[in-house]
């Protein structure tokens, strides 16, 4: 999710009288005007997404579909244009990949989803990050081959269920959901409504996301509501939740100027792609994993209780400047604050003693691995 305010009017998601009823405090965010509080304050929903369940409207994102002849046509076009392998997605499996320039920089981060339907084959479903989806579009339309083609989709909602009851909360309504595997996806229906619902998130909690038709979308919110377990979460808690999961929010952790390698999500490249190149900046990125990057991004945890923010300048401690901070605040479910941000590489290694400047004072603080809160994503057990 990248954070970016646009020109104009801003947007509403078909989610807003809700928020506003709930008594959300509404900011511009991405060219929307967006819930970044409710009543009970960051603190309390943040804890409530950890303890329990979180609804989060994420209908400003982008979603869209690649449509091609077959699976291998529109997964090899997508292909060109990420560093993952996309030919080898299962049916009803979802990957995180990267959109990349020529200079293997990152044009955003996106999800990748091929249908369960074998009927559906030759299609991919997208979702961008809402500040660049407009150009995620251009870019893709420019550069897809002539028998693949990009539809973008208007008329759905996207909602996002997020803690360790989630699940448990959506198949009151949905069964089929807590079938579901870690970045697994299927159709099916939520309380009679057709819904796809990947169990997914980014929050490191347990969950789903679930792409709903835009005029069913405050039903579905209010049916999850009702439940008990089920907390309204506002972008502040969402920022604070991915933080602590260690992961990257676009336009601020990861950017056109970062590699895949650099921002530390070489997850994202599988073994073949890897080896064969053969995507956007493939020589640098290549030659990234097996030299080693120049700077790579790196977690910190903070001793005391004032946090770094973005910007800040970190430094070794006699004053040598190594690189700067991308994200930062206080951990709640950690009890201290944290921070991302870019090293050169040779102080990034965990243990690492570093200072960040924070008003012409350093604040000590120390690399560290990350997420800085254990990840509780679902995978089933092996048979």
């Amino acid at each position: 999710m990248a954070d970016a305010h646009g020109e104009g009017a801003l947007k509403k998601t078909p989610l807003y009288d809700l928020h506003v009823e709930l008594g959300a405090r509404m900011v511009p965010f991405a060219g929307y005007d967006m819930p970044v509080q409710y009543p009970a304050g960051i603190m309390t929903e943040h804890k409530a997404t950890r303890d329990s369940a979180g609804l989060f409207d994420v209908s400003h994102m982008g979603q869209a579909l690649l449509i091609g002849p077959d699976h291998e046509t529109t997964a090899r076009a997508l292909e060109a244009l990420t560093p993952s392998n996309f030919v080898e997605l299962g049916h009803g499996r979802q990957r995180y990949t990267v959109l990349l320039n020529a200079e293997g920089g990152i044009i955003d981060d996106l999800m990748v989803t091929r249908p369960l339907d074998p009927a559906e084959d030759g299609k991919l479903m997208i979702v961008v990050n809402a500040a660049c989806k407009d150009g995620d579009y251009a870019h893709l339309a420019a550069n897809l081959p002539a028998d693949v083609k990009l539809e973008i989709i208007e008329d759905r909602a996207l909602i996002a269920l997020q803690g360790p009851k989630a699940v448990d909360v959506v198949a009151a309504h949905a069964p089929a959901a807590a079938d579901l595997a870690f970045m697994t996806a299927a159709p099916m229906e939520f309380d009679g409504i057709a819904v796809h619902v990947a169990r997914a998130g980014y929050t490191g909690e347990d969950g789903v996301e679930m792409s709903v038709p835009a005029g069913a979308a405050e039903a579905i919110c209010r049916a999850l509501l009702a439940d008990e377990r089920v907390s309204p979460i506002g972008l502040g808690a969402r920022d604070s939740l991915r933080l602590e999961a260690g992961l990257c929010l676009y336009g601020h952790d990861i950017d056109t100027t970062t590699s895949p390698v650099e921002g530390n999500i070489t997850f994202c490249m599988q073994k073949r792609r890897r080896e064969e190149g053969g995507f956007p900046g493939a020589e640098r990125i290549q030659a990234e994993l097996k030299d080693g990057p120049g700077r790579l991004r790196v977690g910190l945890k903070l001793e005391g209780r004032a946090p770094a923010r973005e910007g800040a300048e970190i430094r070794t401690p006699d004053g040598i400047l190594v690189g700067t901070l991308t994200s930062g605040g206080f951990a709640p479910t950690v009890g201290a604050p944290i921070a991302m941000g870019y090293v050169a590489t040779e102080h990034g290694t965990p243990g690492t003693r570093l200072d960040l400047m924070v008003r012409g004072k350093p604040l000590a603080a120390e690399v560290v691995e990350m997420p800085f809160v254990p990840n509780r994503y679902y995978r089933k057990p092996k048979a």
